[in-house]
């Protein structure tokens, strides 16, 4: 729905454009019908209506290849090491904003124009700057910090800029007879049909048995393979016994090599600085430490950090502990709302326990 009105807005604007679908499995039946992911059997229908009645071409574009080398096992390859990957970031990186954007630019197209929520300004010393989208509570910068300034340079957010509800949206759907007005949002990951991340794990790392223990290197119970973990998690633990304190307990660890996975207390989640490989800008790298903001996930909030690149690695401190930080996971730094870049969480510190006297 977001892509059909980005699309439609665009024609407005005076720009020649294209509807394009990505075919991204080689066997469209495994996108289960009803799914509420981005790419399901019928979103090629949808798109294709929708670009009939803008009134523009329409192609489907085949990267199903691409899209499983550089997502689906990328996504594996992260839980078999025992990290938590986000495969819409990696897929804006590696698909929307690389292959397809490599192939736009090849057949004469300026840009890739979507629907997310985001602003690209052009700074005053002419470079591109990513920005938060003017409502907050629909902003999707976060997914979009691996974008660097080339890749902003040729694309276009038409929602971006929307001071407007989610409903003000569909009802603008409604009003050019889009028939997607009413579809619902995107949540699931496209490419598990089923929606079950740990059966889609296990029929391609296998299942694999596995301790469960608490910070004391105690067995508490067993599991089928650490993959099916993340860190912060805290049901389906299966742990026959509660805790002595009677308090939840969460995944504190998951260590691949002897296929174990660590729980505890919440409190033991408490991350205070963590370091990030792989760091992505969105313009020019930033040169020294600096003061910054923090967010960790696509739907979480803000957190004030210093952070400093050093021998090619992002090393952040927190003002405040925060909690449920995993390895894998993305690390996007903002200055006020503009998209500084992001990075790849590698390792992280944990404040210390605790002791009683």
């Amino acid at each position: 729905m977001d892509s059909a009105v980005a699309a439609a807005r665009a024609v407005e604007a005076g720009h020649d454009v294209t509807g394009v679908h990505l075919a991204l499995s080689a066997n469209p039946q495994s996108f289960r019908t009803g799914a509420r992911g981005c790419c399901t059997i019928e979103d090629s229908r949808d798109a294709r209506r929708a670009a009939d009645v803008i009134g523009i071409p329409f192609y489907v574009w085949d990267l199903a290849e691409r899209f499983r080398a550089d997502v689906v096992d990328d996504f594996v390859a992260e839980y078999e090491a025992g990290r938590t990957p986000n495969p819409c970031l990696r897929c804006n990186e590696k698909i929307k904003f690389a292959a397809l954007l490599d192939k736009a630019l090849a057949l004469g197209f300026d840009a890739v124009c979507t629907g997310h929520y985001a602003t690209v300004v052009l700074a005053e010393n002419g470079t591109r700057e990513l920005h938060r989208a003017s409502d907050m509570a629909k902003d999707q910068s976060y997914v979009l910090g691996v974008l660097d300034e080339k890749q902003l340079a040729h694309a276009l957010f038409p929602l971006g800029d929307t001071l407007t509800t989610k409903d003000e949206i569909r009802a603008e759907a409604e009003r050019r007879g889009l028939a997607v007005a009413k579809k619902p949002d995107s949540h699931d990951i496209c490419f598990i049909a089923d929606g079950d991340t740990q059966g889609f794990l296990a029929t391609r790392l296998g299942r694999a048995e596995g301790d469960i223990v608490d910070e004391t290197g105690a067995k508490l119970g067993t599991h089928e393979g650490a993959y099916g973990f993340t860190i912060g998690q805290r049901k389906g633990l299966r742990i026959g016994h509660p805790a002595a304190d009677g308090k939840p307990r969460y995944v504190l660890d998951i260590s691949p090599v002897d296929n174990t996975v660590t729980v505890g207390p919440a409190e033991s989640l408490d991350v205070t600085a963590l370091t990030a490989i792989k760091p992505r800008w969105c313009g020019t790298a930033p040169e020294g430490p600096g003061r910054y903001t923090a967010q960790l996930r696509a739907h979480g909030g803000e957190t004030p950090v210093d952070a400093a690149l050093a021998d090619g690695e992002l090393r952040v401190t927190f003002d405040e502990p925060v909690r449920g930080v995993a390895p894998g996971q993305a690390i996007v730094l903002y200055d006020g709302t503009r998209v500084v870049g992001s990075a790849t969480i590698a390792t992280t510190v944990r404040r210390p326990a605790a002791t009683t006297r």
